[in-house]
Order: C-alpha cells, then structure tokens, then sequence
C-alpha cells in the first residue's frame, strides 16, 4: 500500500533527511587514507544521536532476519552496497560508498553518496559523476503524471550510453514512517509503466552502477553486496518528495560539497 504524505509530513521528512546530509558532510571531513570504515561508523552513530535521532540502519533486519550490526553501510570499490564497516584500512585509489539513515520525530532520512578516497584514477571519478549525475537525471523524471518507469528509463539510458551496468537486484524505494515503504523504485524500466506518480508520494531514488558488467554476488557476510566480475561500483541517493508536481529534493549534498570544495563530484 502505497502512503501519500501530507505537506507537514513531508517537512517532517525533510528534517530526517536534512539530519543525513549533515552526518555525511561530517564524515567527508575525515574520509581520507589510513582511517578505517569502522572509526567512521562511531563518527557517525554520534552524530547522529547527538542531534536526538537514532540511526535507522542498525538492527535492520536482512531476508535472513539477520540484523545490520552498524549504524552507516560502506561499501568499498567492487561493493555496491550494504558494507559492513569493519577495520580494514581505507587506501589512497579507494572509493567508498556511504549509505546513512536516521530516524527522527517518526519519519526517516535516507540518502548515500560515493566518496574518493585521496587521488583516484580518472576513468574511476567519471563512474562517480555519472552515476551521480543519473540520480538527478532520474530526480527530473519524477514529476506529477509520469510513472516509475520514467525514473528508472531515464537512469538506464544515460548510463549505459556510457557503456556501464545498471544494478537490477536492488533498487529504491518510498520512505516515510518506515525506512523501506511501497513503491519499488528501479534503475531501470519503460516510460509509461509503474506507479503514477502523485502529490505527496515520498521516494528513495538511488542508482547503483557498475564500472562493468552489471551482475552482483552476495558477500559470505548475507550483507554486503559485490559487482561478479569485480569492477568498482559507485551509489548516489537522494530521498524526494513530489510537491506542487515536480520533485522537492529533501536530502542534501550541500553539507558534503561544502567539505570538499574543488574535490566534490
């Protein structure tokens, strides 16, 4: 069942979501070689309940039932998504994709952005930008009278113009009281197919593609998942609310680029 929101609920969105934007503007200030995966969880669990949220990642349930065990996802080069931050070294080439939820005044935020690790090769970075620039690609397909199908047409389209993968067995999602809400929101898709899109439908729209072919394995860990033929992948979102019939961008990269400067994406 799909759940329309209200304007005050849609601003109760944008604070958990705003909330996600700050936590990963804070963690940009510390992504760099030598620092582990696991030190930036604790960054971020503080952040997080410092600002009187909890973080909705941590004890999420898997098809399993098994429950994620830290507060951020990081997912490292060939990882597409859902890396369990561990102790493992962060290298000078690496690129990690930080996926980060938190919970507050009942509603949830929800957005990931891939980050370069020091210098990385350009053939990398422009995996990085195209896949961001995808997200907002799709972000521009989410207006009153489209369907899903539009999101995700327009994010295939441009990507694999580029000769990359788009990511079938994981997609985004609606966001609201609950971090995973109805509809299924693919990269992939037809015009004109899915769920017409509506005033008030609140979405997760989050591209995740592959620097070669598209197909992905599990990791022995039931979480964290990997490109088969081991090429990077690189993971951009952004939770959307459809307002006024176009789309009203409720997460923020500002906090991130503010960090980096010159060296955003």
């Amino acid at each position: 069942m799909i759940s329309l929101k209200t304007e005050d609920e849609i601003e109760l969105l944008r604070e958990s979501n705003l909330l996600v934007g700050k936590t990963l503007g804070e963690l940009a200030k510390w992504i760099k070689p030598g620092i582990t995966t696991k030190s930036l969880d604790k960054i971020a669990e503080e952040f997080i309940r410092d600002h009187g949220a909890v973080p909705t990642f941590k004890g999420f349930p898997n098809q399993y039932g098994t429950p994620f065990p830290t507060s951020i996802c990081t997912s490292i080069n060939e990882q597409v998504v859902h890396g369990i931050p561990n102790n493992l070294l962060l290298k000078e080439g690496d690129i990690v994709s930080v996926d980060c939820g938190t919970y507050i005044n009942g509603f949830c935020g929800d957005s990931a952005y891939t980050f370069c690790v020091g210098e990385v090769r350009d053939e990398v970075r422009n995996l990085l930008k195209t896949t961001k620039e995808a997200l907002y690609i799709g972000i521009q397909s989410a207006v009153i009278g489209k369907r899903i199908g539009d999101i995700g047409h327009a994010i295939q389209q441009y990507c694999e113009s580029k000769l990359y993968g788009v990511v079938r067995e994981f997609v985004g999602h609606g966001i609201g009281k609950e971090m995973h809400e109805e509809p299924q929101v693919p990269n992939y898709g037809k015009c004109g197919e899915g769920v017409l899109l509506k005033n008030g439908l609140c979405i997760a729209i989050e591209p995740m593609i592959t620097q070669g072919a598209r197909q992905v394995v599990m990791e022995r860990d039931g979480w964290a998942v990997r490109t088969k033929d081991g090429s990077n992948a690189a993971h951009f979102e952004h939770s959307i609310a459809i307002k006024a019939g176009k789309a009203d961008i409720l997460s923020s990269f500002k906090f991130i680029e503010e960090v980096l400067g010159d060296n955003a994406i």
